[in-house]
């Protein structure tokens, strides 16, 4: 079982990477990136015409995961072998 140093090590790793995912997310067409509470919801909060960007906002927020699961990963991994 992973001790509480290496938990560490994934929560900031996560942190880290959704933050870069998120300053990395693809721009929706005339508006430009999205706003995080539209991104974190996957574009449920939209109404009317704004529903066109609820693609962009699940791309978005993949973005934000996948980078988060990633610096997991890594923070982890670097953490294992710098201190193991």
């Amino acid at each position: 079982m992973p001790d509480k140093n290496s938990w560490i090590a994934g929560v900031a790793g996560f942190v880290f990477g959704a933050s870069v995912g998120y300053f990395y997310r693809p721009p929706a067409f005339l508006v430009g990136q999205l706003p995080f509470d539209v991104v974190v919801t996957r574009g449920t909060n939209l109404k009317g015409l704004d529903q066109i960007y609820i693609e962009v906002a699940k791309t978005s927020f993949n973005y934000l995961v996948g980078g988060g699961i990633l610096g997991a990963i890594v923070g982890v991994f670097v953490f294992i072998r710098i201190f193991k």
